[in-house]
């Protein structure tokens, strides 16, 4: 009796034995539909046996074998061993991570018949080259990396916001293509997808593309997984999970904007895809690219030292097109109309005067940051968070962004009956209405999460912005990045200055990676750019680097800091979060979760250092209490052998009532 070791999207370690009916044609690799219990579950077939240490008696059979979806390849197999292993989770939750979303058979069978042939695809038929040539060192770059075809060769494309790094992506992907490869392309947010994916259909002519992320309905994003599995797909556009897509023919890996936060998946497994991504290239002995007008620090770092191999593109794309003047004015204007302070609101009336564009950024979205009591000092706060509820004026209520709990906004302060509520704070609602009755003629849009629900909405509003209808964005961060508006040029930013007042390490790093991405959209046409940037802080490092558009020389100064604090990219980190109804429930859980690993870690001569519990950086959200527990080391391979026993040793604390969750290289502290 042939039997199958199935691996489960379940939290456990183990994977099942179940024996194999006679006539199913079941291999490694293989979606088999089986049951745990009361529960049908589809698995993944990791190994296959002549015998089970397991009676006969005891082993339920695989009940159905998934032939409406490719098996996955050994690669794929592979991958998830070394996801699970290095972020310590289960085989069978990385699995899960790598498998597109599967309905039930008889719903689904005839859906996926076409994808197989190439039919029923999201596809995109090119409708021309775009006939823009290279410059010299766009030519170089793109030289480079279809030169080191079939070899495993990690780039760092590092060029100004407007050097075309897309074009040399685009150039590189061609050749691949041509070459008889398939391409993967990964950016960091779902809302980029349309714009890039017109230029790869303008691009590339004749080659089908699908797009992958978790926003598509369920049997458009099976359908194109199923293509990119078969071949068919020539080149696959997707946000971090697309980077386990199985493609047989794969030739070229790029990751977008690989400094980006939102590659790292930040609840299951906790892989980085950028990093996912390196590792498969070198698995599959293919080229990687990452690229990024502001590297990540861990990325520049291994380009010094030869890990990576940096390009660069000194020079915006367009000919004409010069880098954005910079000013900094005061935070504290006397005349400021709801924070917008005169130097601004001159400019943005400038650029209406020359029908020009402009974007007013601000990474708050609602209306204010609280509801405070004027007479008392009561501020509106969320019962289930140790947070502040945001006001938000269209929908007059009251929201937590941590949790999603909602009330009615207050009309009297519940502690004293005052009913002079003040908003505190602003967010891009109340920058919205103070623009439109400031300027009342003009065509103002708002672009932040709650604008953009709908779907198709963000490329409604990027349509119309491209068509000149549209004088001014107010917009997050999601307008900081991949977005080229050649009429728009000047972009003015509010509230830069409070993640200077973070605690968490990464907040400079990040916060000058937005400051010069979003500086980025003003001036790459044609017409020159300006950013004013409202700060109390105009001689701060970070405004001279900006002022110089020198983002190499304010990193140099956030490496110096990070070597002699032993951070990353000098250090590695791993955090276990815990969280449960009771205060109590969770110290003590993490008292000993520490003591356990300072006994593992001793095992490592001291190389691993594990700190005492202290609470999370938001100790409550969502009615539970929460803390965490950091370990520390300079090597990763000391962290990799500890982290093992530690989570072996906390999975063996008796009577833990409390849910955790280790975090390998985590981005911060939750």
């Amino acid at each position: 009796m042939a039997v199958a070791r199935v691996a489960l999207p379940v939290a456990t370690e183990a994977a099942f034995d179940y024996w194999i009916p006679d006539g199913l044609a079941v291999d490694m690799g293989s979606l088999v539909r089986v049951r745990l219990g009361k529960r049908a579950l589809t698995g993944v077939v990791v190994d296959v046996a002549p015998v089970s240490e397991i009676p006969r008696e005891k082993l339920q059979p695989i009940v159905e074998l998934r032939s409406d979806v490719p098996a996955l390849p050994p690669d794929v197999l592979e991958l998830a061993q070394f996801v699970a292993a290095y972020y310590q989770e289960p085989v069978g939750l990385a699995l899960a991570q790598m498998l597109p979303p599967l309905a039930a058979k008889s719903r689904q069978t005839e859906r996926t018949k076409g994808a197989s042939s190439g039919a029923a695809i999201d596809a995109k038929k090119s409708r021309g080259a775009s006939g823009v040539p290279l410059n010299p060192d766009q030519e170089l770059a793109a030289t480079a990396i279809t030169e080191s075809a079939g070899s495993f060769a990690p780039f760092l494309l590092q060029g100004i916001t407007g050097s075309g790094k897309t074009e040399v992506y685009l150039a590189a992907a061609a050749a691949c293509i041509a070459a008889g490869g398939q391409v993967l392309i990964l950016v960091p947010e779902i809302n980029l997808t349309p714009q890039f994916g017109q230029r790869i259909a303008d691009a590339l002519q004749s080659h089908l593309t699908v797009t992958l992320h978790s926003r598509l309905p369920a049997g458009e994003r099976l359908r194109n997984w199923c293509a990119a599995a078969s071949g068919n797909a020539d080149l696959v556009l997707g946000t971090r999970l697309a980077v386990f897509t199985p493609m047989p023919r794969l030739g070229l890996i790029v990751v977008d904007e690989e400094h980006d936060p939102s590659f790292k998946q930040q609840e299951g497994v906790r892989y980085h895809a950028r990093d996912v991504a390196v590792w498969r290239a070198r698995q599959r002995n293919v080229p990687v690219v990452l690229g990024s007008a502001t590297p990540s620090l861990e990325s520049l770092v291994h380009a010094q030292r030869g890990r990576y191999r940096a390009l660069l593109l000194p020079r915006r794309a367009v000919v004409s097109a010069r880098l954005p003047d910079f000013r900094f004015v005061g935070n504290r204007d006397a005349s400021a109309v709801e924070g917008i302070g005169a130097p601004l609101l001159s400019a943005l009336a400038a650029r209406l005067d020359r029908g020009e564009q402009s974007l007013v950024f601000i990474n708050r979205r609602g209306f204010a940051l609280s509801l405070l009591c004027s007479s008392c000092g009561w501020q509106a706060g969320c019962p289930r968070c140790s947070a502040r509820l945001i006001v938000h004026r269209e929908t007059t209520d009251l929201r937590c962004h941590h949790c999603g709990h909602v009330e009615r906004l207050a009309r009297a302060c519940p502690d004293c009956g005052n009913v002079d509520l003040v908003p505190l704070g602003h967010g891009t609602q109340r920058l919205e209405r103070a623009l439109t009755a400031t300027f009342p003629r003009a065509r103002i849009v708002r672009i932040d999460r709650d604008s953009t629900k709908r779907k198709g909405a963000f490329a409604g509003v990027l349509d119309r912005v491209h068509a000149g209808d549209v004088d001014i964005l107010v917009g997050t961060q999601m307008l900081a990045k991949g977005h080229d508006f050649p009429r728009l040029t000047l972009v003015g930013v509010l509230g830069a200055d409070n993640a200077l007042y973070s605690g968490d390490f990464r907040a400079t790093e990040r916060l000058a990676a937005l400051l010069f991405q979003v500086s980025g959209r003003a001036g790459r046409a044609d017409l020159p750019g300006e950013v004013i940037v409202q700060t109390d802080f105009p001689s701060h490092p970070l405004a001279q680097a900006l002022a110089a558009h020198d983002f190499g020389r304010f990193a140099e100064s956030l490496l110096a800091e990070r070597r002699a604090a032993t951070l990353p990219p000098f250090a590695h980190l791993a955090l276990l979060t815990a969280e449960a109804p009771q205060r109590d429930a969770v110290d003590a859980f993490l008292a000993a979760a520490s003591d356990a690993g300072r006994t593992a870690a001793r095992a490592e001569s001291s190389r691993v250092e594990v700190f005492a519990p202290v609470p999370a950086a938001l100790p409550r959200r969502a009615g539970l209490e929460r803390g965490q527990v950091l370990a520390h080391s300079t090597e990763r391979s000391a962290m990799q052998r500890f982290l093992p026993q530690w989570r072996a040793a906390i999975e063996a604390l008796p009577g833990r009532r409390v849910r955790f969750a280790l975090d390998v290289d985590p981005l911060g502290f939750a």
